[in-house]
C-alpha cells in the first residue's frame, strides 16, 4: 500500500491522538505505511487571542481540512468538539473511535471539588458551557477566560495565577495524567475532581478521522477504526448543537448514552442573559439519533 498521511495539529495532546489513530490503523492494515503532517491552525498561531475574534467555529480545523482538499493528508485527525456540526462539502467523518472518559474535571491547588473553593476563587475556562455550569453551582466564584494546551492551563494553576480551571477528562488521559485524586506538577501537589453535574460539550471525548468523500480507499481504509456506539451517541449530540444553531461558543451540554439498541440523550441549554438553565432527556432507538437530537434542542428552545 501506498503511504496514508494523517493531517494533525502540533498540540502535545493532538499528536497523542494521532498516534492513536496510526496505531489503530496499522493493527488493521499490517502492511500500510502511516504519517503524521503537523499542521499549524488558525488558534494554534494565536494563542492568546479570543477565539470569537478568531472567527469562532473552525478555528482548529480549517488548516486540517485544507490539507485534505490540497491532496497533502489523506485523512485528518479531529477531536470532535473542535469540529463544526456542518463540514464543508466533499468532506465526511470516514470514522470515530471509541470514546473516552466524556466529563469534565476541575484541576486546582486544594482537594474537595468545587465546595472547598474559596469564594472569589479565580477558575479558568475558554467554553461560556463551563463557565456558566461552574456558576451555576458557585455564584460566588469568579470564572476567567484562558486560552493554551492542556498542560500550559494546569501550569498557571501550579503556579497560582488560577485557583483552578475545568478540563476534559479525556485529555487528561490520553496525556497520562490522573482524572481523578492528588498529582505532582513539578514540586507542587494538584488535584482532580470529577464534575459529575456538568454536561460534556457535545462530541467530548470522542477522536474524529475526516476524510474526502470521494475518496473511497482512504473511507475504506479508516472504516474499521469506527465505533458504531460512538456514532450514534455523538450523532444525536451534534444534532442538538445543529438545530438550535450554535457552534462552540453555545452554552450548550449534552451526552448520548446507548444500551443495547436503545439511545438516551440528556441536553442543557443556558441563557445567555442568566436566566435559568433549560433540561431535557429523551430515549429512543439507536437509529434514530438524529431525529432524538433533533426533538430535544426542540424542547430546549420551548
Amino acid at each position: 500500500m501506498s503511504e496514508f498521511i494523517l493531517a494533525t495539529r502540533g498540540s502535545e495532546l493532538a499528536r497523542v491522538q494521532s498516534r492513536m489513530v496510526r496505531e489503530r490503523l496499522v493493527r488493521a492494515w499490517p502492511q500500510l505505511a502511516v504519517r503524521e503532517d503537523v499542521v499549524r491552525t488558525t488558534g494554534d498561531r494565536h494563542p492568546d487571542e479570543n477565539l470569537t475574534t478568531l472567527g469562532g467555529s473552525g478555528v482548529f480545523t480549517k488548516e486540517l481540512e485544507a490539507a485534505l482538499f490540497d491532496h497533502r493528508a489523506s485523512a485528518a485527525v479531529h477531536s470532535l468538539k473542535d469540529l463544526p456540526v456542518d463540514l464543508p462539502a466533499g468532506l465526511i467523518l470516514g470514522a470515530l473511535l471509541s470514546r473516552g472518559d466524556a466529563r469534565d474535571v476541575l484541576v486546582s491547588r486544594q482537594p474537595g471539588g468545587p465546595a472547598s473553593l474559596p469564594a472569589g476563587a479565580r477558575i479558568g475556562t475558554g467554553s461560556p458551557r463551563r463557565a456558566a455550569m461552574m456558576h451555576a453551582l458557585r455564584s460566588d466564584v469568579e470564572v476567567v477566560p484562558i486560552r493554551g494546551n492542556v498542560p500550559t492551563r494546569i501550569g498557571r494553576v501550579a503556579e497560582g495565577k488560577f485557583d483552578a480551571v475545568i478540563l476534559a477528562a479525556a485529555g487528561l488521559e490520553r496525556l497520562g495524567l490522573p482524572t481523578s485524586g492528588p498529582f505532582h506538577h513539578g514540586s507542587t501537589i494538584l488535584h482532580v475532581f470529577a464534575l459529575t453535574s456538568f454536561l460534556p460539550a457535545p462530541g467530548q471525548g470522542a477522536i474524529a478521522i475526516e476524510v474526502r468523500a470521494e475518496d473511497a480507499r482512504a473511507r475504506e481504509i479508516v472504516g474499521p477504526l469506527d465505533d458504531a456506539e460512538t456514532a450514534a451517541a455523538v450523532q444525536a449530540e451534534r444534532s442538538v448543537l445543529r438545530a438550535i444553531g450554535g457552534g462552540c461558543h453555545l452554552a450548550l451540554g449534552a451526552l448520548g448514552r446507548v444500551d443495547g439498541g436503545r439511545l438516551q440523550l440528556e441536553a442543557v441549554l443556558f441563557d445567555a442573559s442568566g436566566g435559568a438553565p433549560k433540561m431535557a432527556v429523551l430515549s429512543g432507538a439507536r437509529e434514530e439519533a438524529e431525529e432524538l437530537g433533533i426533538a430535544v434542542a426542540a424542547m430546549l428552545l420551548l
